[in-house]
């Protein structure tokens, strides 16, 4: 089966670019384009694509208040968005991550990248550049939020799941987590499945956030 892909982005020549790599992609269908935010939300609840991909600026309705209304923690039934955006706007990331998005990339990514995330979003991960979990994290250290109650699941992690957690929280993927604990990849990916589960978060992004956010993990912590 396809993956259902939705382009959305105020630039014409920008959602006529995406729109030609994705759909010449096997697996990839693009099913619609909107051009701002208001007109996002309309057709993504109407035709339920699989992965929305979402600009920040745009007119009427911006890409932030496209991402709440689709994804955030109060819709019954989300669609994954992945946020395409330029390097000068940071601070967005925290609230985009927040308002519900599975993935942040920067538009100066490779056309591979581009496919590569939309499949690992489709696929029910989350993604973000490398470059955009160390702006996550300068997120925190900038502006310092009062740390929110741990939420009582978090007792119930091992020892070893909450290793996992805090090396997620320091933007570490599955194969370096690994390497760090000396474990295999698969046991990596297992650990990973059952923090989620037991913390009741949608995905790796909102680990990342709820262990800055209690606590858990400190920006200044190397």
């Amino acid at each position: 089966m396809s993956i259902r892909v939705m382009v959305a982005d105020d630039q014409e020549l920008l959602r006529a670019g995406f729109h030609m790599i994705l759909d010449a992609q096997p697996d990839m269908e693009v099913i619609a384009e909107a051009a701002d935010g208001a007109e996002a939300v309309s057709l993504a609840r109407e035709l339920r694509p699989d992965v929305v991909l979402m600009d920040i600026r745009m007119p009427r309705v911006d890409g932030l208040q496209a991402t709440r209304r689709l994804a955030g923690p109060d819709v019954a039934d989300p669609v994954k968005v992945l946020v395409l955006t330029t390097f000068d706007l940071d601070d967005y990331v925290y609230e985009a991550l927040r308002a519900g998005a599975s993935g942040f990339l920067l538009k100066d990514l490779r056309r591979e990248e581009l496919v590569n995330a939309v499949r690992v979003v489709a696929a029910g991960e989350a993604l973000l550049a490398p470059s955009i979990t160390k702006r996550l994290i300068g997120e925190f250290a900038r502006r310092p939020r009062p740390p929110r109650s741990a939420p009582p699941s978090l007792g119930s992690l091992t020892a070893r799941e909450r290793e996992v957690l805090s090396l997620i929280a320091r933007g570490q993927s599955n194969a370096e987590i690994a390497a760090t604990l000396v474990i295999g990849e698969q046991t990596v990916k297992t650990h990973v499945s059952n923090v989620l589960s037991k913390l009741y978060l949608r995905d790796r992004v909102h680990a990342v956030i709820m262990a800055y956010e209690v606590g858990l993990v400190r920006p200044e912590t190397p």
